[in-house]
């Protein structure tokens, strides 16, 4: 999955997760997003880093232009932390899920009531520094361990968990697959493995831990991984 992250009304990519250390790809994300969508991509990965760090959605209208203007189905993050929210970006037909995050820790119940009314469309986004759960768009670390956080929500009917290690995130110096191989061992629920992904290589051993999908972001941006690759790299050998 290409991603697309959100500052400011531009598409940027983070070190590490630290706001202040951001490169600038386009003034305009719609352009990526259409190159993505171009380039074969199944699924955007979306993140309003704004809406992250203030805890509602900061940059409605880039994302909305997205929305509208892209076929290929999205998964939106960042700031997501109640029902309204949740309802308002799903009525975009180009809504496949929705990601929570720092909400998913502080308040599962939003977590259980959000999956009963939209079965399949919640998915929860973890990000994790030295398998401790980071909220608040990345700036607070918890004492709550990444796994013990998924085990939660095994039996809610959640799509999947996103699984970042934040010190890997945009680093370009390979994923944690050891940590991402536990991860997809301990819980039942499917994982995506996001940060740190540097090359087609990685790519491969991410795909034999048994995530269900990658999140790619710096490596797109930098032309370090290719994404017509990518995708035909990380198919199921099973699918024609």
């Amino acid at each position: 999955m290409p991603a697309i992250d959100i500052k400011d009304g531009k598409c940027v990519r983070l070190t590490q997760g630290k706001m202040d250390a951001e490169t600038v790809y386009s003034d305009n994300p719609l352009e990526f997003a259409k190159k993505w969508e171009d380039e074969g991509a199944k699924l955007i990965h979306l993140v309003d880093l704004d809406g992250a760090i203030e805890g509602m959605p900061k940059n409605k209208d880039v994302i909305k232009n997205i929305f509208t203007s892209i076929n290929t189905p999205v998964q939106i993050g960042g700031g997501i932390r109640d029902i309204e929210t949740i309802e308002y970006y799903l009525n975009f037909r180009a809504v496949q899920r929705i990601i929570i995050g720092t909400k998913a820790l502080e308040d599962p119940f939003v977590v259980k009531d959000a999956c009963k009314r939209f079965p399949q469309r919640i998915a929860i986004g973890i990000d994790a520094k030295d398998g401790f759960v980071a909220t608040h768009g990345w700036v607070n670390v918890t004492s709550q361990k990444a796994i013990d956080l998924a085990k939660r929500f095994e039996d809610m009917g959640v799509a999947c968990i996103i699984y970042t290690d934040i010190k890997r995130d945009g680093t370009l110096q390979g994923p944690n697959i050891n940590a991402t191989r536990q991860m997809v061992r301990e819980i039942k629920i499917p994982v995506v493995a996001s940060g740190g992904v540097s090359s087609i290589l990685d790519i491969e051993a991410l795909k034999d831990t048994g995530v269900e999908a990658v999140v790619v972001g710096k490596a797109l941006y930098t032309g370090a991984v290719d994404l017509k690759e990518a995708i035909r790299i990380a198919k199921p050998k099973n699918r024609l």
